[in-house]
């Protein structure tokens, strides 16, 4: 366990393994502690770094907004600072659109990149079907953040649970831990989406990132977020999109066996 301080904020971290740098990058909500279930096996092959986010668990928290440029800045000075750079970069959700926008602003930090459903419903077109699908997802996290400012944390969070990230019945599923710090989390998590660019990414600055990468949905995820991945990876010269079956929004928590065997054959093919 250890601290290092980057951009003003103090950022909680763990270093596990030897090898090529790798770096796990959180979602909405959560902190580290999510990539508990893969990290033992990809350090048999990487040294391999998780942390809390600016204003998640263990870093630094602060009142107002935080946006997604902050938090790639933040990524960029944590490499830098622990000599990890360039670094492989697997992301989940918020976390994976933070790791693109990285890859987008700063190639020469990543080595390759592994986005699971980034929710960047801001590329869906305006006149692509799915389109209904990101007006829905909108307005599921729009109510949840309302409730969280509100001061109604603990009902927000179990909204775009069920509704909007995981699906009908998660939130009872999930751990009482893993629900307190999803609820501890939630300021953050609004001020994220006080962010007029968060669900946005430049997609011809994407289409000019040459580095390897495969992006990855799965098959039982809620209906909004494959498409979003589908249109980056026609997007990205050198993607590979694949389809994780049986899987939904959390693969490395609900299939981390295969989830930590895929990344290290993308890592050692690329």
């Amino acid at each position: 366990m250890a601290r290092v301080r980057v951009r003003g904020a103090e950022l909680f971290h763990e270093v596990a393994g030897e090898g090529e740098p790798l770096v796990l990058v959180h979602g909405g909500l959560t902190d580290h502690y999510t990539w508990r279930a893969v990290v033992p096996a990809l350090a048999q092959s990487f040294r391999v770094l998780v942390y809390d986010r600016r204003g998640h668990s263990a870093s630094t928290r602060g009142a107002g907004r935080c946006t997604r440029r902050e938090h790639e800045d933040d990524l960029a000075a944590l490499l830098q600072t622990l000599g990890l750079a360039p670094a492989h970069v697997v992301g989940n959700s918020f976390g994976a659109s933070t790791a693109l926008g990285l890859a987008v602003r700063r190639p020469d930090l990543l080595r390759t990149v592994i986005a699971h459903e980034p929710p960047l419903l801001g590329v869906i077109r305006g006149d692509d079907p799915a389109h209904v699908l990101m007006r829905a997802a909108q307005n599921g996290i729009d109510a949840a953040v309302a409730l969280i400012l509100a001061g109604e944390a603990g009902e927000g969070v179990r909204r775009f649970t069920e509704e909007v990230a995981l699906g009908p019945g998660s939130w009872e599923a999930l751990p009482d831990r893993v629900r307190a710090t999803l609820v501890a989390n939630s300021r953050a998590f609004a001020a994220e989406q006080s962010d007029p660019g968060w669900a946005s990414l430049d997609l011809t600055r994407l289409s000019a990132c040459a580095g390897p990468a495969l992006l990855t949905y799965g098959t039982e995820s809620p209906a909004w977020l494959p498409p979003v991945t589908v249109e980056l990876s026609r997007t990205m010269r050198r993607a590979e999109l694949r389809g994780l079956q049986g899987a939904g929004h959390i693969p490395h928590v609900s299939h981390p066996e295969a989830f930590a065997a895929m990344v290290r054959r993308f890592i050692e093919a690329a």
